[in-house]
């Protein structure tokens, strides 16, 4: 139990750095980069159910190791470039489960089938990125790193789908309103010291909304934005066209 708490961690803390780089948006010196396609981010948004849009994500991880394959049968130069993309899309969609899951156990949601079906399809990802680290291919020092981090995202998610959900649900319920607890207490702080900062008020309020919706009912639509939106949009009642 100890080992998988750990790899609740890991995978929350990993969460929780793209989730800041995500308030960093707030500032116009940064942009994103969406690890999904328009047409993915639009079926991520119709899928309102958990585990439907768990299975969505493991399809999404499924293409982008099929497009590696592809990659890896022709050693051509120039290939590293694009590797290093897919394997850095593939963990955020891994990651993208995880983020699911604990929003699903947070909400009370049912998601009793989702570790069958996250142990399923993980498995055989990381079976094949192993095999892809083992055959040692002339470039790989050149995407050594991202490769090595998919392998680890996965194997966490895989140890994460074999924790008790009462138990995890009781962590990430516990994390989620420390959370919103931290940030009030930060934004207690600047209305005492009566400091204005529109771009710090902008990342305050996407962190402010953040941490009520991990504490709230579920909301009408999902979180994932299109191109050109930003936290700090209003979000529509209107469902997704």
């Amino acid at each position: 139990m100890p080992g998988l708490m750990a790899s609740w961690e890991r995978r929350s803390e990993a969460n929780m750095k793209r989730f800041l780089i995500i308030l960093l948006l707030a500032l116009p010196a940064f942009a994103q980069k969406d690890f999904l396609t328009d047409t993915e981010i639009d079926k991520v948004r119709e899928a309102q159910e958990p585990v439907a849009r768990i299975k969505l994500y493991l399809s999404f991880a499924n293409q982008r190791l099929d497009q590696l394959r592809s990659l890896m049968a022709k050693d051509r130069a120039g290939r590293s470039g694009e590797i290093r993309q897919l394997l850095e899309d593939y963990t955020s969609i891994i990651d993208a489960i995880g983020v699911v899951s604990d929003d699903a156990l947070v909400r009370k949601s049912d998601v009793s089938t989702a570790p069958t079906v996250i142990a399923a399809g993980e498995r055989k990802f990381l079976d094949q990125l192993t095999k892809m680290q083992v055959s040692s291919p002339r470039d790989l020092e050149m995407y050594d790193f991202e490769l090595k981090e998919a392998i680890a995202t996965t194997s966490d998610s895989m140890d994460l789908a074999k924790q008790d959900l009462d138990m995890r649900a009781i962590a990430v319920t516990s994390k989620a309103e420390r959370e919103k607890h931290e940030v009030d207490e930060v934004n207690a702080a600047e209305r005492k010291l009566g400091g204005a900062n529109p771009l710090a008020d902008k990342a305050q309020a996407a962190a402010q909304a953040a941490a009520d919706d991990a504490t709230n009912p579920p909301r009408p639509v999902p979180t994932l934005y299109r191109p050109g939106e930003k936290p700090g949009d209003q979000p529509s009642n209107q469902p997704p066209k």
